[in-house]
């Protein structure tokens, strides 16, 4: 078993490559230091798999789906400026994919009935239909990819993972 594999706890060999960022914390470096980047070595995984997939089985960027996602979520729409601030990017990223999206019949951009300066976004038929085929697909792969966990484990780490959402919340309205 490599070195890296018995300090992962895995069978599987590993190489540096394939964990990343959490290869730059020390044995001796702060624990939440290593913690931190862990959750990054991790979450960046997950998104690099998901984006490859997403790419290779229907052609399209994670952006692309994340746009459509909050869409699907917003039956009613969204403003540009919601949905930007949704997918933390500025509004000339929205602008651009809904040009594209636009373009295949996916989005419209229609009068906002409470604010005539504004567009409201909503998903044609179309845009839902072909967002529900690769949404399941997506929820499959994410489901195989935290395949290795039992059900106990993912429960607790994700109860442990809403414990730090909401302590670096408080932190963030405390004042400085």
């Amino acid at each position: 078993m490599s070195r890296i594999s018995r300090r992962f706890g895995s069978t599987h060999l590993l190489d540096e490559s394939a964990i990343g960022l959490e290869a730059r914390a020390e044995h001796d470096d702060h624990l939440s230091l290593k913690l931190w980047l862990r959750l990054l070595a991790c979450s960046t995984q997950v998104e690099i798999e998901i984006r490859n997939r997403m790419r290779a089985r229907f052609g399209i960027s994670l952006a692309r789906f994340d746009y459509l996602a909050q869409l699907h979520r917003h039956a009613d729409g969204l403003r540009m400026s919601q949905l930007s601030r949704y997918l933390m990017v500025t509004g000339g990223n929205v602008t651009a994919l809904t040009d594209e999206l636009e373009r295949e019949g996916l989005v419209v951009r229609e009068d906002d009935p409470e604010d005539r300066r504004s567009y409201r976004l909503r998903m044609t038929p179309a845009g839902r239909k072909a967002f529900e085929r690769i949404a399941r697909e997506h929820e499959q792969w994410v489901i195989e990819l935290f395949g290795g966990l039992d059900a106990a484990h993912k429960q607790q780490l994700y109860e442990l993972l809403g414990r730090l959402r909401v302590q670096l919340a408080e932190n963030q309205e405390a004042p400085a």
